[in-house]
């Protein structure tokens, strides 16, 4: 009898096992898609916009309805995504990525309780994007310029997460700062004119990023031979 008993028992025992931990599973996979703003702002409705629309719940699957993502190659203002990630990163938050993104090493990259993904992202790329996110909320180079100005990814580099050989070309650039004429009649000395960087004796082919660098320190090409006075935005250090 104990020989037929004690099988039994390791059967049972084995299924009410495997179904706990399945159900811990469905139990943290069903409060991570219904993770609500209020588990840290436990009065929501100070912190949407002044004039903002009453909202009803409490979680990002009530803003992205009105909230799309979609902003690639456009040059109007991101206000949403960029108003979220620079009161959530450093230096205005303490956050990481995770709190509001759902991420599986490899697989997916989405925002918690969303279906999609914006990628296969491994821990290497995680760390990537963090260290960019970090320069693009808080340093004083030209990622951080335009990120006050409610510029985000997507407005530079199109969809997809950040890689370590992403750069923007000149076309993207003039979307929201062209047409180069233009820009060159805005950069011309009153003195000197032929000192204008956007007016280069080497062409209007030169790339914009010979300068104007995203998540670096911006340099003057020009001052690579010649002896200026010329200055240029996001040459600050990283705070």
């Amino acid at each position: 009898m104990r020989r037929i008993l004690l099988p039994v028992f390791l059967i049972v025992s084995l299924f009410c096992l495997t179904y706990a931990l399945m159900g811990n599973f469905t139990v943290e996979a069903a409060k991570q898609a219904e993770a609500s703003c209020q588990s840290c702002h436990a009065d929501f409705a100070s912190v949407l916009p002044k004039g903002h629309s009453p909202v009803s719940g409490t979680s990002l699957a009530s803003c992205v309805p009105c909230h799309q993502s979609d902003f690639e190659g456009k040059s109007e203002k991101n206000a949403f995504s960029t108003r979220m990630h620079l009161a959530h990163l450093p230096p205005k938050g303490a956050q990481d990525c995770e709190a509001c993104h759902a991420w599986t090493a490899g697989k997916s990259f989405g925002l918690i309780g969303q279906k999609g993904s914006w990628g296969a992202p491994d821990k290497n790329d995680m760390d990537l994007m963090r260290t960019i996110f970090k320069s693009w909320a808080g340093s004083g180079y030209m990622d951080n310029l335009h990120a006050t100005q409610g510029i985000g990814c997507a407005q530079c580099h199109g969809k997809g997460l950040p890689k370590a050989d992403d750069t923007v070309e000149n076309s993207r650039c003039l979307v929201c700062h062209g047409p180069l004429d233009k820009l060159a009649q805005k950069t011309e000395p009153k003195e000197f004119k032929d000192r204008n960087p956007h007016k280069s004796h080497l062409g209007s082919d030169i790339a914009c990023t010979v300068c104007h660098k995203g998540h670096a320190e911006s340099k003057v090409y020009c001052l690579e031979c010649h002896k200026f006075d010329m200055k240029i935005k996001g040459a600050a250090q990283v705070k």
